[in-house]
């Protein structure tokens, strides 16, 4: 009989032990793999912002990008440098890079646009860490990403966040416009025919516009994100946040990025 409960409890202290063993090399590993992958993301996301010498603060911080090769180019949307300056102000939108109150400002010396698709590519004189983009047409539903940027950028300031999640769905485009007279032609155009976007299980904020979407285990950015859904009005999206955000393809950042100039 003793000999009997004791192979019993044996076989389940085995089991148990192998359970224990599976779990542990199965389920830690996206964590273990975003902490890795993450040092070699944040060097390269960067702030968006509006600089302007006479103002008060003199530049105000309106939203995330992040570089890719050949390292002096920024990704960021469309929307987030979409809106005219004043020029009487001295007003320029710029580039900042850095962590915390160490940043470096960076004028932008050239645009190339694609509004249909709420992308911005921004040429800028220094070179930065680039980040590698996918060239896979679009990652399954299901899959793990994770994004980082600068949420309520001009509140929290130059300390990048990361929040992680998964794809939710491949789901047609609806292009942000702050009000009707930013609906380009060519953005009406592309309406008509919409191409699928990620739809996320994963919160976004304002000022998360631009980030990249990437691979938590390699961080090979993926998607643009562009915009969250939001519930009921602008003013509750901090404090009832919706958890679904969208994020462009990253197949259509690659078509700007081969424009010529």
């Amino acid at each position: 009989m003793f000999t009997k409960e004791r192979e019993s409890t044996t076989a389940m202290v085995k089991h148990n032990y192998f359970l224990c063993i599976f779990l542990l090399f199965c389920f830690p590993a996206l964590p273990t793999e975003l902490v890795e992958t993450l040092q070699k993301i944040k060097p390269s996301v960067v702030a968006i912002g509006i600089s302007n010498p006479t103002g008060s603060p003199r530049i105000r911080l309106i939203g995330s990008g992040f570089v890719v090769s050949p390292g002096n180019r920024v990704v960021t949307n469309y929307h987030v440098i979409a809106n005219p300056l004043d020029e009487s102000k001295l007003e320029q939108y710029v580039v900042l890079s850095g962590h915390g109150i160490v940043f470096k400002v960076h004028p932008i010396k050239q645009q190339k646009h694609a509004p249909a698709f709420d992308l911005a590519l921004l040429t800028i004189a220094e070179q930065l860490p680039a980040l590698a983009v996918s060239r896979e047409p679009l990652i399954a539903e299901g899959s793990p990403v994770a994004f980082t940027g600068f949420p309520i950028t001009q509140v929290l300031g130059l300390y990048p966040a990361t929040h992680s999640g998964i794809i939710a769905a491949q789901t047609p485009i609806a292009i942000p416009v702050d009000n009707a007279r930013n609906l380009q032609a060519s953005v009406l155009r592309q309406l008509d025919k919409p191409y699928l976007v990620y739809q996320l299980d994963a919160v976004a904020y304002p000022g998360n516009s631009g980030s990249p979407l990437y691979r938590p285990d390699n961080g090979e950015v993926i998607g643009i994100i562009n915009q969250v859904y939001i519930k009921t009005s602008r003013e509750a999206v901090l404090s009832d946040p919706s958890g679904i955000s969208y994020a462009i393809p990253s197949q259509h950042l690659l078509d700007l990025m081969q424009q010529t100039d």
